[in-house]
């Protein structure tokens, strides 16, 4: 979850099972890149947040949302959301919000029905380990 910071020895999966995780800016120690290079004269940080295992198509989206009503979306596939501006507003089934902020990463697991807050009014770019959707395309 969100608030474990992830090693080789106890690497999980954040899609592992259904569900919404909110990851706050700032939740994960970025790895020195000097260090990891052996280039002591690098300034730079990294690391990686395994997802999932499977190897699938891959698709990149904007979205916005305005204060309106609140929608739902079953997510059948694994979407990861990066908050680019305002505030957008998520719910479970269970009722459990997540407020995703300038920065923040929204992840939904396969499986997982999310409702979308009438709340929200922000930006992402989106990521989805699926094709494009018809639908959606420029």
């Amino acid at each position: 979850m969100a608030e474990s910071i992830l090693t080789k020895s106890n690497e999980t999966y954040l899609c592992a099972k259904p569900g919404i995780q909110l990851i706050k800016a700032g939740t994960y120690k970025l790895n020195e890149l000097s260090a990891l290079r052996g280039t002591p004269n690098l300034k730079g940080q990294i690391v990686d947040v395994p997802l999932t295992t499977q190897k699938e198509a891959l698709t990149m989206g904007y979205f916005a949302l305005q204060p309106s009503e609140d929608y739902s979306a079953e997510f059948d596939f694994i979407e990861v959301k990066v908050i680019t501006s305002g505030t957008i507003i998520v719910r479970n089934l269970e009722g459990n919000k997540y407020i995703g902020e300038v920065g923040d990463v929204l992840i939904f697991s396969p499986n997982t029905t999310v409702i979308f807050d009438g709340e929200s009014n922000g930006e992402a770019v989106y990521f989805k380990n699926m094709l494009a959707n018809p639908s959606y395309l420029v």
